[in-house]
């Protein structure tokens, strides 16, 4: 493809030669009528060679500085549809081709970067699913052998994992629609403050288990503001869960919920180890989780995208040893 390009360039820059060559005798046989053969003719007609001269030579050169970059990305682009992401071109040649040349270079790189997410979330999915999926199996192998009884024990066992497996399913399939732009809103008026109390109370149970304290503060008589009810419960379960996850026993969890000038925050806070700044940047990564989570590092990236959805932002401190806020901002 860059062979037949560079041919199609020499051709036209052929074609271009050609008609200036026949211009130029055209208006010499024109000036040589009018003119006869005196200096007037002569002069003129060497005004007319220059001129041509000089715009053979400037079309030369434009095509010369442009069909090397442009091969440049005709076989850059040829290697991309090989399946060579993230090949990289140099930006050279005119303003226009180096502009040209810096979004393939983008486009690539970004390309590279998706297809190796993909993979790492194929590879991060096949983790998680297969976890649960052994212990069900290991657990039902055992009762059909004989070697466990099908009891309330062993059965709790397998209905725990079922319900792991459903949640990471609903988790991923939340983010597929956050993806795709499809993730509907059934918006409604609804009170920040209430829900968030509801949510957090639900969460008791796992709070008293892992010894930590939960409270709710929010301000009185906040107005009602218009979002998805089960979405952003949802968003509250997940903060408050992953402050759980983090926070050790005797430590304390708090969903605060308060106005500013354009809308509602609601934050939750811990006591946790907290996160030193590397760590926090990476917080949102599908997927991603430190090492003592027992997690499956979804609940802060579907927090993101769901506040997201509702036009909101997201916003995370942490301190390694003083704990974690995340805050999310709803416009009104």
């Amino acid at each position: 493809m860059r062979g037949r390009f560079a041919r199609r360039a020499a051709g036209f820059v052929g074609l271009v030669v050609l008609f200036l060559v026949v211009l130029t005798a055209a208006v010499s046989w024109l000036l040589t009528t009018l003119f006869g053969g005196g200096w007037v003719s002569v002069v003129l007609l060497v005004f007319v060679l220059l001129v041509a001269a000089a715009v053979i030579r400037q079309v030369v050169r434009s095509v010369r500085l442009t069909v090397a970059p442009m091969g440049d990305l005709i076989e850059a682009s040829a290697r991309v549809e090989a399946g060579e992401l993230g090949t990289v071109v140099p930006e050279r040649g005119p303003r226009e081709v180096r502009t040209l040349a810096r979004a393939f270079n983008a486009m690539s790189a970004r390309l590279a970067a998706n297809e190796n997410e993909r993979r790492r979330l194929i590879a991060d999915v096949s983790h998680e699913l297969r976890t649960p999926l052994t212990v069900i199996q290991g657990d039902v192998e055992g009762m059909i052998d004989g070697l466990y009884p099908a009891d309330v024990e062993h059965l709790e066992r397998i209905l725990a994992e079922t319900r792991q497996l459903e949640r990471l399913i609903d988790d991923l399939r939340t983010l597929s629609l956050a993806d795709a732009g499809a993730l509907g809103l059934q918006r409604e008026p609804t009170d920040l403050a209430v829900l968030t109390a509801d949510a957090v109370s639900a969460l008791e149970p796992q709070a008293d288990a892992a010894g930590v304290t939960m409270a709710v503060d929010a301000d009185v008589d906040l107005p009602t503001i218009d979002v998805d009810p089960l979405r952003i419960r949802q968003v509250v379960t997940n903060l408050v869960m992953n402050a759980l996850r983090h926070t050790a026993r005797g430590g304390r969890v708090i969903a605060q919920v308060r106005a500013d000038a354009d809308g509602q925050l609601l934050s939750v806070s811990d006591t946790g180890v907290g996160m030193d700044a590397e760590t926090a940047t990476r917080a949102f990564e599908r997927f991603w989780r430190t090492a003592d989570s027992s997690g499956a590092g979804l609940g802060l990236a579907i927090v993101r995208d769901l506040v997201t959805a509702h036009g909101g932002t997201v916003d995370l401190r942490s301190e390694p040893g003083r704990g974690t806020t995340v805050t999310c901002r709803f416009e009104r």
